[in-house]
């Protein structure tokens, strides 16, 4: 007889039958098929009882510099070089010509969204998976975020529905690198020019990440980072611009120190414009320059555990790991994530498969919700101002609009890793797939 040659994905779903006995399973396979596992969530054994990597980590070779900088009291850029000295440092790393440090991500979006020209009364076209930041920065400034649907497969914004959102008072494209996952720039920015819109990229969970061979954050006319307390690269607080156009950035660097002169920005007085203090102290700088030791290999070794997870995962059905956009491209897997189709796991919610993949020590959460349908939005949408600045007819139709069937499917079934469990061992991922497999073959019992 021929011998039956099947995927891992099907010989699961047919393990999953009680047909397992009729079929060869390569014997080095590290996953067990036995339904006689009980779920550690009705009182089996765990499939891990180890402690994930932790985060973030300290370098102790950087104390000596923090201390002398504390004891010199040189505390804020204006009166240190650590700052200076990281900008340098991150636009090499980044490929960018220029960096400009501040006080956190949302500081960075609001300095670069300000320095374009977004401004009350103008529209937005923006992610609508992605943290509150993104377009509550757009709300700062008075302007109306026009979510755009995303695309359930790569978690990103849907850029062949762009086009059909702008009006004659949209000014920019806020695309998000949500999760380290590269947008599709070249779509993006084509539109931009044919459209003469500005881009900013929101890439705060995207350091290192790639687009055809280009850092992300690079690929704009600015890009925007966060290195808060979770990130791949942190210092507690923080963020960053980078540009690659001079006069760009000399503004960017005089609205973020309250307005004074900079560059290309002239001395007519003290402040010869509009401004903001978005500075960085130099203790992040420090922190930052001491965790940058370590950010190319730390990326490496999720890229290398997130391309084995996503090769084993797939293989597993219900399990749709995200879909990176074509070309040369490189996620900076702030998050693993992947889709939970319950369908496929003979119609278990996503909360108990989440329940049980905890239950078996393998940390997990949801990711994003509808926040298009968050309250703030209707709370500004219906404050004095946006009623001052926008017709009732326009706020209508954006609620009318405001629908992104994309956005909810995604909503329903993303599942997502924290960046730390992918600083593991390949071992330690081979818990993951065993922890996911052992609940699909008994997943009946979860109903």
């Amino acid at each position: 007889m021929a011998q039956r040659h099947i995927s891992r994905r099907q010989a699961i779903s047919t393990a999953s039958a009680g047909v397992l006995g009729t079929m060869a399973i390569h014997p080095l396979t590290p996953f067990s098929f036995a339904k006689a596992s009980k779920l550690a969530l009705l009182g089996g054994e765990k499939v891990r009882t180890a402690p994930w990597p932790p985060w973030p980590v300290w370098d102790k070779s950087a104390e000596d510099g923090v201390l002398d900088m504390l004891r010199s009291g040189r505390w804020w850029r204006g009166g240190g070089e650590h700052v200076s000295e990281f900008e340098e440092e991150y636009a090499r790393l980044m490929g960018a010509k220029r960096c400009l440090a501040t006080a956190s991500g949302t500081t960075a979006l609001l300095v670069a969204l300000h320095v374009l020209g977004v401004d009350a009364g103008d529209e937005v076209l923006v992610s609508p998976y992605t943290f509150i930041a993104t377009y509550n920065v757009i709300f700062m400034n008075k302007a109306l975020p026009v979510f755009v649907d995303t695309n359930p497969e790569t978690f990103l914004i849907n850029s062949a529905k762009m086009e059909e959102r702008i009006t004659d008072r949209t000014t920019a494209i806020l695309p998000v690198h949500i999760y380290g996952l590269p947008v599709d720039m070249d779509k993006v920015n084509a539109v931009a020019k044919k459209q003469n819109l500005k881009v900013v990229e929101d890439a705060c969970q995207a350091w290192l990440g790639e687009y055809k061979g280009k850092k992300l954050g690079t690929l704009g006319d600015l890009g925007c980072f966060s290195f808060q307390n979770s990130k791949n690269l942190p210092a507690g607080e923080g963020g960053a611009v980078l540009g690659n156009d001079d006069e760009l950035m000399d503004r960017c660097y005089s609205f973020h120190n309250c307005g004074r002169p900079f560059g290309r920005v002239k001395r007519t007085s003290d402040y010869p414009v509009r401004g903001s203090n978005r500075r960085m102290q130099q203790i992040q700088a420090l922190t930052l320059l001491s965790q940058m030791k370590r950010i190319q290999k730390d990326a490496d070794i999720r890229l290398e555990n997130a391309t084995y997870l996503d090769k084993k995962l797939r293989e597993i059905p219900g399990i749709y790991p995200a879909k990176l956009v074509e070309g040369n491209n490189r996620s900076a897997y702030h998050m693993y994530p992947f889709r939970f189709v319950s369908e496929e796991f003979d119609q278990v919610p996503r909360a108990k498969f989440l329940e049980a993949l905890r239950a078996e020590g393998i940390p997990c959460s949801t990711g994003y919700g509808q926040q298009n349908n968050d309250g703030l939005i209707e709370d500004a949408l219906n404050s004095k101002g946006y009623k001052r600045l926008f017709s009732e007819k326009r706020l209508n139709q954006w609620r009318e609009e405001n629908q992104l069937p994309g956005n909810d499917q995604l909503a329903r079934e993303a599942v997502t890793f924290y960046q730390s469990i992918l600083l593991g061992t390949k071992n330690d991922m081979d818990d993951i797939v065993n922890a996911i497999t052992k609940i699909y073959e008994n997943r009946k019992l979860l109903l």
